[in-house]
């Protein structure tokens, strides 16, 4: 049985029947990319107007009563609705789509429909699997390179046949059809049971699909091919946008170049010569620099070797400066008797260390420096280095060396 979502993609809003309702769990992505458990229900309708995951498609947002759906998903011929509310068990109930989302869903779908049908009509491309993702899609194809001209002209093709305002029409077929075995499909779902529902573009394609789509490739507007990626061993992922987010992707583009030709001080036709000028001179001035640094190490550690402080414990601490800066110092000293201790970045906030000297010293003294200035690191061969958080706690590292010297003196 189909859902009314399946009917009729254009619904918006229909009354139903609530079957059940039972606890459940869905896991989400909340913050930081840190799974969430969230409890709540699955309620089962009659029929629904949202939805449920498949076919390479999203599933549907939207409310039951006002309360929100957060999640849809098929089970077996039935779709389970998460919420986070219960909903009482043959209570009528109003059903409503997120319809920005469903419509860019039909268009993403459809779009995706026409481009395998043109890919393979022309050159033989096949499409092996596809993703409606959350800004662009993907439709892998079954070949190890997609030339420019190649996409050149699949995306020529599918904007002349929406412009041609083909139709869409969809269908069931009995398994035993004979006119199933002319339609495109990667196969049905191992729980799948019933007719096989058929997506037709007129005089292009016809494919077994469980999504929703637009009833006219008018509907999808524009096609813009973004490009190809390298995909999986010997397939390639073809990027596109359809209707709307064309729109969107173009409103973005249009407000980076207003940006860039405000920072630049330049039209857009020529932000990429700016902008090579400017890595050219950024490249020259960190050479420059690099030079400068390590002209300034040699100069540092040579004033540390003449200083009167010289002893068994040596520090310098610079704002500017980096590993490289620190190792170089630690070169020119290269002593094995001193411990050195070597800081850059902010002296109240986060940056670097390092510490060396005696091997068995350093490997002794390493991790307790990286847990006082609340960092960490790692070391050998004499050396430990790291990143700080905690650079204003340098005075407790020096007094920690300071004291381990002094104990080794003692014993000594």
């Amino acid at each position: 049985m189909a859902f009314r979502c399946q009917q009729d993609s254009y619904a918006r809003e229909f009354t139903t029947t609530v079957v059940s309702c039972r606890p459940a769990e869905l896991q989400t992505e909340g913050s930081g990319g840190r799974k969430e458990v969230l409890s709540g229900f699955h309620v089962v309708l009659e029929d629904t107007l949202l939805f449920p995951e498949g076919g390479g498609q999203p599933d549907d947002h939207g409310t039951i009563n006002d309360i929100s759906v957060l999640r849809v998903t098929r089970r077996g011929a039935q779709a389970d609705h998460f919420t986070q509310m219960p909903l009482t068990p043959g209570s009528e109930v109003q059903v409503r789509v997120d319809w920005e989302r469903r419509f860019d869903h039909m268009q993403q779908h459809s779009g995706q429909h026409l481009i395998t049908a043109v890919a393979d009509n022309l050159f033989g491309l096949k499409t092996t699997s596809w993703e409606l993702g959350r800004l662009r899609s993907v439709i892998e194809l079954d070949s190890p390179s997609v030339t420019a001209e190649q996409v050149a002209a699949i995306e020529q093709s599918v904007n002349e046949k929406i412009r041609e305002r083909l139709p869409v029409n969809i269908q069931e077929l009995t398994a035993d059809d004979p006119a199933v075995e002319q339609v495109r499909g990667r196969g049905l779902p191992g729980d799948h049971a019933g007719p096989i529902r058929v997506v037709t573009i007129e005089s292009v394609d016809s494919n077994m699909c469980c999504g929703t789509h637009v009833n006219n490739l008018s509907d999808l507007q524009v096609i813009k091919i973004l490009g190809t990626e390298k995909g999986k061993k010997n397939k390639t992922n073809l990027i596109f946008l359809a209707g709307n987010r064309v729109l969107k992707w173009m409103e973005r583009s249009h407000r980076t170049e207003k940006s860039l030709t405000s920072l630049l001080k330049c039209g857009a036709e020529e932000h990429v010569e700016a902008v090579t000028k400017l890595q050219n001179s950024i490249r020259l001035l960190q050479k420059s620099n690099l030079s400068l640094l390590r002209d300034l190490a040699v100069h540092a550690a040579h004033s540390l070797r003449n200083s009167p402080d010289w002893g068994g414990v040596v520090t310098l601490h610079r704002k500017e400066g980096d590993s490289e800066f620190m190792n170089i110092i630690a070169n020119e000293i290269g002593s094995e008797e001193t411990l050195l201790f070597l800081t850059v970045g902010d002296e109240k906030g986060a940056g670097l260390f390092l510490l060396a000297g005696p091997a068995e010293a350093v490997e002794t003294l390493g991790p307790r420096v990286a847990e006082v200035l609340e960092g960490k690191g790692a070391g050998k061969k004499g050396r430990f280095q790291g990143k700080a958080t905690k650079m204003s706690r340098r005075t407790e590292v020096q007094a920690l060396l300071q004291d381990y010297v002094s104990t080794q003196s003692a014993e000594e």
